[in-house]
């Protein structure tokens, strides 16, 4: 091979050229350099948001801080905003649905149910309410658009209904056949059978993140604790009084607390849900049965069946605070609030009648005849995105 050999000045010229061919490819004063094998400037990393810690699927509260605070005076969801204002009230021994006008206190019309309805309940998606016909292994639909009532559909043993906070399912409470049922929210097919050890499961309410809800069991005294994604009863306790019959279950506005109404112990068992401690008693009345939130969250008002009287509690005080009597006695039970925050409507189970009354002043507004045996009665509609269950759990 011949070497070919350059001048000596032909030799620098040409490694200049090269150098400035160079420089211009990476000049500083084109901005950063392109990250390898892209096509433009290198991308920051966005964050991403973390995973809501709450139920799959469930809303995500208003206020993380108040799991009530979509249900304030007159916040009807679009879905209810069109229907009467109506207090159905089931009557357990008539085996009938009363039907009353809030606004003149008078009942406008009477449903023929299955045997022994216990309670009105709201669906998940607040289009149905379902009519619990304990003995007659029912659930008997309502269209609160039309005041009509629809087909049965056979369920057994449906004490009490509520729903998962997500609305994937219906939880029956089978009192006598010691069960929590897991159906489908519409069809109500059964999906899972959880049976349990304690006696006569009936009430509930879930914590604020929706992933466990804590239920009262009337009959044994005692508590449960379950997984609602798991479908499992995590906790079991038996409550620290002789003779305990837990009724309603209530968390309190920030989600810490629970409040158990026990009519044999006349007060409010108090306790963390998320630890299950052993619960301390709050003494209310003779014959603690139903609790319910006003529409500020700041007062909880608690029947003592017993002795015909209303407690008030206050959340932020911690302490009850009011008491009020029913003129003539009586025997206030379950119920619900008003749309508009200002009444609080009452079955007076032993008396055949049902109690409205004053949220401010405790007055007595009116007493309304109706069946025999009244009891879970459901104020509709009111205020909230999705239902619970019972009379009206709304979040």
């Amino acid at each position: 091979m011949t070497t070919i050999r350059l001048p000596r000045k032909a030799t620098v010229l040409l490694a200049g050229l090269v150098l400035a061919a160079l420089a211009g490819c990476g000049s500083a004063d084109k901005g950063p350099a392109e990250a390898l094998g892209s096509k433009g400037p290198a991308e920051p990393v966005k964050a991403v948001p973390p995973v809501p810690p709450g139920l799959p699927g469930m809303p995500p509260l208003l206020d993380p801080n108040d799991v009530y605070a979509a249900d304030r005076p007159g916040k009807l969801s679009p879905v209810v905003k069109d229907f009467p204002s109506r207090v159905y009230v089931p009557n357990t021994a008539s085996n009938t649905v009363s039907v009353i006008d809030p606004a003149t206190y008078q009942v406008i019309d009477t449903i023929p149910v299955g045997i022994q309805p216990q309670h009105v309940v709201p669906s998940w998606d607040l289009k149905t309410l379902w009519v619990n016909n304990n003995r007659g292994h029912t659930l008997t639909p309502i269209n609160p658009a039309t005041g009509e009532a629809g087909k049965p559909v056979e369920v057994h043993d449906p004490y009490n209904l509520y729903f998962t906070p997500n609305g994937k399912y219906a939880i029956v409470m089978a009192s006598m056949d010691k069960e929590l049922v897991f159906r489908d929210p519409h069809t109500m097919d059964r999906v899972k059978t959880v049976p349990v050890t304690c006696f006569g499961v009936n009430h509930a309410d879930f914590s604020a993140d929706g992933r466990y809800f804590i239920v009262s069991c009337e009959f044994s005294g005692e508590l449960l604790k379950v997984d609602t994604e798991k479908m499992e009863v995590i906790g079991q306790q038996k409550l620290p009084f002789e003779g305990a019959m837990p009724q309603d279950v209530k968390v309190s506005p920030d989600g810490k607390t629970f409040y158990v109404a026990d009519m044999m112990a006349d007060g409010m068992w108090v306790l963390s849900g998320d630890t299950f401690e052993t619960p301390k008693l709050l003494p209310t009345g003779k014959g603690c049965h139903g609790l319910y939130v006003s529409r500020d969250s700041k007062e909880m008002y608690v029947s003592n069946r017993g002795e015909g009287t209303i407690s008030v509690y206050n959340f932020p005080q911690s302490k009850l605070t009011k008491k009020w009597t029913l003129p003539d006695g009586g025997s206030p039970d379950m119920g619900g609030v008003s749309a508009d925050g200002k009444v609080l409507w009452l079955s007076g189970r032993y008396n055949s009648e049902v109690y409205a009354i004053d949220t401010v002043t405790g007055k007595q507004l009116a007493r309304i005849p109706v069946g025999g045996g009244p009891h879970g009665l459901a104020v509709y509609p009111q205020p909230g995105r999705y239902s619970l269950g019972h009379t009206g759990i709304f979040r």
